[in-house]
């Protein structure tokens, strides 16, 4: 009985193929369908209607990943977006019509008619596997995943990757008829700030702390912010340009003197240097002192390092505060001698007081010392040099004891070489005789 149903029924589904009501296509599956349900006649089986339509095809796949990777408002305002799953697109680099099995869909992925003779129509069939191209597609897959950063040249990047701080900006915008020509802009901190609000909630904007300078002494820092971060980097460059102070450089290389300055939690000690020493301090402070146009300097930074505002604003009122050779002599009425160790110590007037000149000092009065003498009676803490582990032992005293003995021969020898006191060692040498 169930082989007569079976035979009816695929008989009523040809002539419904003939009339075209129902594709050629389906009937594979619809063959499959009637002798599954005719195996099932003896045990009151039949033909059910079954849902093909869920969740899965009902959507599109734009809906059902924003589903799995969507944030809420509230959770994007709190930065929970940075953290999401990123969308994937699954059909990339997919052509229509091919799977993970390989088929050959006439019409879709391949001509409908040969390409011999033009008139055998291609059929349907299954094409051997290719494990080769889902290794591809995975592969492109991954590289289209990754995110892509915005190249910049080594010389024009920030402290740190290709983060903002650090990078440069421009020259601000010109005020009327005067531009700032030579002017250069750093970023020194940029952030995202909120604030809450009893009308409009939560209030998210930009700050940027920007310094500019034209390398020559004129340098200004300003803050900027807005709910755009190019508003606020302009705003911020803006107000730099509007607050420029002129900064007095000795030898237009180096400050003046050491000195101390406090802003809050943050303490610098910044040391005068010699030509050549180069740029020993903070990053922040290293970008500021090249917008002056300082070249020499060490400074230690105490307490606060990580708040950008606190160490530029102490740094820029401990450079306006410092006081020239010249003023110092007139304050105390002495000649400012200077001795450099490049120069074997020869002493060197820098400055001579326009008044008389004191020649004996006052009873009680304490020595100047002109290395703590801007230092407010701090001094920075320096780490007692450790000794080496080898210096203990007895065949390091051993060596020591040698070399006492010869501790100045080389200084001297050269001196003598110098001055012309030392026949010539080349010509004077004794030949070896090769070997």
């Amino acid at each position: 009985m169930a082989a007569g149903w079976f035979n009816l029924s695929r008989m009523a589904v040809h002539h419904l193929i003939i009339q075209g009501k129902v594709a050629s296509t389906d009937f594979i599956l619809c063959k499959a369908a009637i002798w599954r349900s005719c195996q099932g006649i003896n045990n009151k089986c039949f033909l059910q209607s079954v849902r093909h339509v869920t969740f899965i095809n009902k959507q599109t796949s734009v809906d059902i990943w924003k589903s799995a990777t969507g944030v809420s408002n509230v959770g994007r305002k709190r930065g929970r977006a940075r953290s999401s799953r990123r969308f994937v697109d699954l059909n990339k680099n997919r052509k229509l019509g091919e799977g993970r099995e390989g088929m050959q869909w006439p019409g879709l992925n391949s001509p409908v008619f040969s390409r011999k003779d033009g008139r055998e129509v291609n059929k349907l069939k299954v094409l051997p596997p290719n494990p080769e191209k889902q290794e591809e597609l995975i592969k492109l897959r991954e590289q289209s995943m990754k995110r892509k950063g915005r190249k910049i040249s080594p010389l024009h990047r920030g402290w740190t990757g290709n983060k903002l701080p650090g990078t440069s900006i421009g020259c601000p915008d010109p005020v009327e008829d005067y531009t700032f020509e030579g002017f250069d802009t750093s970023v020194l901190e940029f952030k995202r700030v909120s604030s809450m609000t009893g009308t409009m909630g939560r209030r998210s904007r930009f700050s940027a702390f920007v310094v500019t300078g034209n390398g020559n002494g004129l340098a200004g820092y300003g803050i900027g912010k807005a709910p755009n971060g190019r508003s606020a980097l302009r705003m911020a460059m803006n107000r730099a340009a509007q607050h420029l102070i002129y900064v007095d450089r000795y030898e237009n290389k180096t400050v003046f003197h050491n000195f101390f300055v406090a802003f809050h939690k943050t303490r610098l000690f910044v040391e005068k240097k010699e030509q050549g020493y180069g740029l020993v301090c903070h990053r922040a402070l290293k970008t500021i002192a090249q917008k002056i146009g300082i070249q020499d300097l060490y400074c230690k930074v105490e307490g606060s390092t990580r708040n950008i505002q606190s160490l530029t604003k102490a740094f820029f009122e401990g450079l306006r505060r410092q006081e020239t050779h010249q003023e110092l002599a007139d304050r105390l009425s002495l000649h400012v001698v200077e001795y450099r160790p490049e120069m074997d110590n020869i002493p060197r007037v820098v400055a001579s007081p326009m008044s008389n000149v004191r020649e004996k000092r006052e009873d009680g009065e304490e020595e100047v010392d002109f290395e703590t003498l801007y230092y407010s009676g701090r001094l920075p803490f320096r780490k007692p040099k450790q000794e080496p582990f080898y210096s203990k032992y007895q065949s390091f005293e051993r060596k020591m004891r040698q070399e006492y003995k010869r501790r100045n021969q080389p200084d001297a020898l050269r001196l003598r070489i110098v001055h012309g006191l030392q026949p010539d060692y080349e010509v004077n040498r004794p030949k070896t005789k090769k070997q």
